[in-house]
């Protein structure tokens, strides 16, 4: 009863949060006034963002996007792994391979590396399989191996490979150097160890940022519109050169995008909580 008494006390002289509340208001009435010009502003084309939206074009643009942001990931993920146990290995030659690829991949844009992966044909106008100074075993044209399907797979992926090999990096470089030590007491492999032991460990680490990898692949595939892969972004490109209404159809693309990301940012919330709990109950413990 005392503790009620003197909570009641304490309300009863807080002061009251007029400034706060003058923000909110003021806060929200931008928000209705923006509401208010977008909804009303028939530059926006309103109706042709609806008339579209689920257009076959654009749905089709959205699968091949989703698609590539999945295969890309994949093969991101995969190899990002091998290239973080090379850059944390002692041996000197694959530290320094791994180290080479992460500064290249990472210190050219994308747009380049797609661009080049699309017009390889003119650095190598057959692929082939030979012998060092030797023979050639078997060869390929250039342009039947690099599609624009293929060169977006390889721009995507190896480029994704180089970010990924660093978060993966320091997720496992977050893992206590005892449970290293312990994996080795035990006679384990570092293979074992690896996926039996570290790993597990080093997910907590590792996939917050994974999540934001993923969005932010959602995204880049836009930029294999250039190579005329046809995404959503050249999809809506390609209506738009037909109807000239090109504020409408980038808003479709834009809706789109948003929609998207906003559902992985719902699924990484999720996932970070659930990781957040897992640390909590490992500290407890």
């Amino acid at each position: 009863m005392v503790d009620d008494a003197a909570r009641d006390v304490a309300n009863a002289h807080r002061p009251v949060p007029f400034g706060r509340w003058l923000l909110w208001a003021a806060v929200l009435l931008i928000v209705a006034d923006f509401a208010w010009i977008f909804a009303h502003n028939g530059n926006f084309g309103w109706p042709i963002i609806a008339q579209y939206f689920t257009a076959s074009a654009i749905l089709h643009g959205l699968t091949v996007t989703l698609g590539l942001t999945v295969v890309a990931m994949i093969l991101g993920v995969a190899l990002g792994l091998m290239l973080a146990i090379a850059r944390l290995s002692n041996d000197r030659l694959l530290n320094g391979l791994a180290g080479l690829y992460i500064w290249f991949f990472r210190g050219t844009p994308l747009l380049v590396q797609l661009i080049i992966w699309y017009n390889l044909s003119t650095l190598f106008p057959e692929l082939a399989i030979a012998i060092p100074f030797g023979p050639t075993l078997i060869s390929w044209n250039t342009n039947d191996v690099i599609t624009p399907m293929t060169a977006a797979i390889a721009g995507l992926s190896l480029n994704e490979a180089a970010y990924m090999a660093e978060i993966i990096r320091g997720g496992l470089l977050s893992v206590d150097r005892g449970q290293y030590e312990a994996t080795d007491a035990f006679g384990m492999t570092r293979g074992y160890a690896l996926r039996r032991i570290i790993i597990p460990q080093a997910m907590r680490a590792i996939v917050p940022p994974t999540g934001n990898q993923l969005i932010s692949m959602i995204k880049a595939t836009s930029l294999v519109s250039v190579i005329a892969m046809a995404d959503l972004l050249y999809s809506v490109q390609a209506i738009y050169n037909r109807t000239f209404e090109v504020i409408p159809m980038l808003l479709v693309a834009v809706l789109w995008y948003l929609l998207i990301t906003s559902v992985l940012n719902v699924g990484q919330g999720f996932i970070e909580r659930r990781y957040a709990r897992g640390s909590e109950r490992g500290h407890i413990a």
